[in-house]
């Protein structure tokens, strides 16, 4: 008899258990698809992100400067693969699921700039992605430039200094870029903001169960986390199971016991206790 197939998360798990440069991306990702759409096969999309670097290939000739490989995966892309933003459903989760975005050529920032960065890594581009605030980026690190590609926008590349022109379009001129801002995003980092993108949208649309999933897989890549642990324990209290709740809500209060929202959480705690602390 032969062993069950290993599950979604389980595989994820393995994944991102080893060195962040060693994390396969894409697979994550899909492995995250995978989760919501059961027995979704990872190997087809990864092929498809192979079949668009070669596409890349067969126009460069023998043409090796980055810079010209660069943006011939940009027009490969966006201009011949019709890839694009979701600006119509940019909440729709299908944004946040990269067979998602391969299967529909739509998707959030984020997403986006996972094509690109998988795309231009078979290209041999030094490519990194930047955890930009609120609109994820990705930057070609040359040994000449630093160029700023902007994934939700047909790939339009900026230079660095014209990073205050993105951030005003999401914060309408209220914060200045630091340098924080434009750190590289490892991969484990990417994954967590895709996590948490759904984690956001779920609890937007009161789906408990799909949001408890987004953070435990969270907690599988910082598994003591706080603010995780603590929207665990709010979740799971949600959905009746007090006991765990408990579990998860104390350990928050003792680790972070000065917390902004720590009287909010010991209220609930006391009501929790105060139902008899019963269920799940």
């Amino acid at each position: 008899m032969s062993a069950p197939a290993p599950s979604a998360r389980s595989e994820f798990t393995r994944e991102v258990d080893q060195a962040d440069d060693q994390v396969n991306l894409a697979r994550a990702a899909l492995l995250v698809a995978r989760e919501e759409y059961g027995q979704l096969p990872v190997e087809p999309y990864l092929a498809r992100l192979d079949q668009l670097a070669e596409e890349v290939k067969d126009r460069l000739d023998d043409e090796t400067a980055p810079v010209v490989i660069l943006r011939e995966m940009v027009r490969t892309v966006y201009e011949r693969n019709a890839f694009q933003g979701n600006r119509e459903a940019y909440y729709d989760p299908r944004n946040s699921f990269l067979s998602e975005v391969l299967d529909r050529k739509k998707g959030i920032p984020l997403t986006l700039g996972i094509v690109l960065l998988e795309v231009g890594w078979r290209l041999g581009l030094p490519l990194e992605g930047v955890n930009f605030p609120g609109h994820f980026l990705v930057r070609f690190r040359g040994e000449s430039l630093s160029l700023l590609l902007d994934p939700f926008d047909e790939g339009r590349i900026r230079f660095e200094d014209q990073a205050q022109e993105l951030l005003d379009r999401v914060y309408g001129g209220m914060i200045r870029v630091q340098p924080a801002f434009l750190k590289e995003a490892g991969r484990r980092d990417m994954l967590v903001r895709l996590l948490t993108n759904l984690k956001g949208v779920y609890l937007n649309v009161e789906d408990h169960q799909r949001a408890l999933a987004a953070v435990e897989r969270i907690l599988v890549i910082h598994p003591t986390a706080p603010a995780e642990i603590r929207d665990r324990g709010t979740l799971l209290a949600r959905m009746g199971r007090t006991r765990e709740a408990l579990e998860q809500l104390e350990w928050y209060l003792d680790y972070a016991p000065e917390a902004a929202d720590a009287g909010r959480i010991r209220e609930l705690v006391e009501e929790l206790k105060g139902s008899g602390g019963r269920g799940g």
